[in-house]
């Protein structure tokens, strides 16, 4: 295996929603992702989109699609299954289960993103917590009005991990 020169860069991550409308709609007015594609109709029966039924397995029958992009041209992509439904999970801070639990973005102003999260029916879960010992570095964790788990960091994550002031503790 050939070694790689560059880390290779991260292109979308996934999320389902309840309600791919008000998703796209939200997502748009309080982080001003661009709506790129979609809606559109994914069939286990349509010759056009029958690779979803390979990749979800034999329940997936239909589901709405839609892509976002942010700032830099990360894609979001969102779903809404519509056979079978959309389950909203009793518990939406399963951190200590096996997978992602979480998306990050950076914002300056923490605290006036956090305002219009709010406003715009999503949830602070955390206060705004000053993270990094000895610098301006800032966290909080928030909730869509879907309830997926935001996260906001004020800086860069390599602003923020490269240029941690301590060696700390590392795992064994």
């Amino acid at each position: 295996m050939t070694e790689l020169a560059t880390p290779r860069a991260l292109n979308h991550i996934g999320l389902t929603v309840p309600d791919i409308h008000a998703a796209i709609d939200w997502y748009g007015r309080v982080f001003g992702f661009r709506r790129i594609m979609g809606p559109r109709r994914l069939e286990a029966k349509l010759s056009g989109t029958a690779e979803s039924a390979h990749i979800l397995g034999p329940r997936f029958r239909a589901a709405l699609q839609a892509h976002l992009v942010t700032a830099n041209g990360i894609g979001l992509e969102l779903f809404q299954f519509t056979d079978p439904e959309t389950e909203a999970p009793d518990d939406n801070l399963e951190y200590w289960k096996h997978g992602y639990w979480h998306i990050c973005f950076t914002d300056p102003d923490i605290e006036g993103l956090v305002a219009r999260i709010v406003a715009e029916g999503g949830k602070q879960r955390t206060e705004v917590w000053a993270f990094v010992p000895g610098t301006d570095r800032k966290l909080c964790y928030c909730e869509d009005p879907f309830g997926n788990v935001i996260e906001i960091f004020s800086h860069s994550y390599e602003q923020t991990f490269g240029n941690w002031p301590n060696e700390g503790r590392d795992a064994e």
